[in-house]
């Protein structure tokens, strides 16, 4: 290989080279491509994942569904009724739950778990409305829902 450093001017001195050599900047930046095409799948790690997509369905009020609000202060209501103690909570959960499935023994039907329907307050902390969850869990109802509005102009289906 040899190397160019200039050409000779007319008075027979060299004149310096004012071309740039890209070669080497080119061969860098190419093993630094292919250096960052295979570290970057390595670096991305993401664990697949199928999300939910988030509708509105309108919910059918059925008397047998119990009905729980749950205020910004962790208040408990069980209708317009509020709830002192989370044992309380159980306790009419049970009882509710045993009266209903006797009444659709009685009437000789299917029998269908009713549902809980929790409302809860948007300054409520997370604890609250999960404690009442795992307490009607607890108590035996199978079905629980939160009771949301609607976004407006939002179309449901």
């Amino acid at each position: 290989m040899s190397m160019n450093i200039g050409s000779p001017s007319e008075d027979g001195e060299e004149q310096p080279m004012t071309e740039i050599n890209t070669t080497p900047l080119v061969d860098v930046m190419l093993v630094l491509l292919i250096i960052f095409l295979i570290t970057v799948p390595v670096a991305i790690q993401v664990v697949p994942l199928t999300l939910p997509t988030v509708t509105n369905l309108p919910t059918t009020t059925k008397p047998e569904n119990v009905l729980l609000s749950v205020d910004g202060n962790c208040d408990i209501f069980w209708g317009q009724t509020k709830v002192e103690t989370k044992q309380e909570l159980l306790d009419r959960g049970v009882v509710a739950l045993k009266a209903e499935i006797e009444r659709q023994q009685k009437a000789g039907g299917k029998i269908e778990l009713p549902e809980v329907h929790v409302r809860g307050d948007k300054d409520a902390e997370f604890r609250c409305i999960g404690g009442v969850i795992f307490t009607m869990q607890r108590a035996g109802f199978l079905k629980i829902g939160f009771i949301s509005e609607p976004i407006a102009g939002q179309v449901t289906r």
